[in-house]
């Protein structure tokens, strides 16, 4: 019962006495620096078991964590479940604890005809339409990825040989009416008509729903943090088809860019350098 645990007396920052924090119920030494964040929390046991080594940490409300070893990297994953708001409250838990690098991990409705349900879709940067981040600064500021981990994204998907496209995305706080379908009963308003046409002139790849906090939140925090998503929709031409092989594939290359970025960060570590660049795989 919640009002049996012991907490510390934090109203901004409440947790417990063993600084577990309130929403994730993790504490510090629980989770890597390395966190995948899928939106669904049955999708966290699947990515573990990708993993050479994985213990389940925590599951409370929508926030299922585990942490574990792929080869001899330390990495973990906590489920964000749907939207801004909880994805906001895990990834700043997260952060309290340790937590450096994040990777979302999750599903999307492609806007452009070329991509196909079941490619993979890499974020560069998103609309900032998911209503949380506008909490966090002002509407201007850009929700762009960590460079970083974007090309340890394409550098995965290239070894592992997957269709991707490279791009910006659109968050939307709605699954409905903010990405342009109707509502219940056939809501409609006129705005809405007009999202997809206007985005996809723009070259805009995907709706989704979390990638805009995540990036901007990790940018006001001086954290790192990217994004790749299954195509499990193509809303130009009307299709849906939610193929287990593409998010396996997106999990895979979350996965295999985690050990990439492992590997840089040591590389940086030894050359003294605050940054990757490509030129420094030479000097290994």
């Amino acid at each position: 019962m919640l009002q049996d645990l012991k907490w510390k007396s934090k109203a901004n920052r409440p947790e417990l006495e063993d600084q577990s924090q309130y929403h994730i119920r993790c504490r510090p030494g629980d989770v890597a620096k390395y966190v995948l964040l899928p939106g669904d929390p049955e999708r966290v046991g699947q990515m573990a078991d990708q993993w050479d080594e994985k213990e389940h940490i925590a599951t409370y409300r929508e926030h299922v964590t585990y942490t574990g070893k792929v080869g001899d990297v330390d990495i973990s994953a906590c489920s964000t479940g749907a939207g801004g708001p909880s994805t906001a409250s895990a990834l700043e838990e997260l952060a309290e604890i340790g937590a450096e690098t994040f990777i979302r991990v999750g599903t999307c409705g492609a806007m452009q005809e070329k991509i196909e349900p079941g490619d993979l879709i890499i974020c560069a940067g998103a609309v900032r339409y998911d209503g949380t981040s506008d909490q966090y600064v002002d509407a201007k500021f850009p929700a762009v990825a960590n460079q970083e981990v974007v090309m340890s994204l394409i550098e995965a998907a290239e070894r592992l040989g997957v269709n991707y496209h490279v791009g910006i995305g659109y968050t939307s706080a709605s699954f409905f009416c903010g990405q342009g379908r109707p509502g219940y009963n056939n809501y409609n308003q006129s705005f809405m008509d007009t999202i997809m046409n206007d985005m996809q002139k723009a070259g805009v790849l995907n709706f989704e729903m979390e990638a805009a906090t995540v990036l901007t939140l990790s940018s006001l925090f001086n954290l790192r943090a990217g994004a790749i998503f299954t195509a499990v929709a193509n809303r130009v031409k009307d299709e849906f088809a939610y193929k287990g092989e593409g998010v396996e594939q997106s999990i895979a290359v979350a996965t295999e860019a985690t050990k990439i970025l492992h590997e840089w960060d040591e590389l940086k570590k030894r050359s003294g350098k605050p940054y990757f660049y490509p030129s420094l795989l030479s000097s290994k």
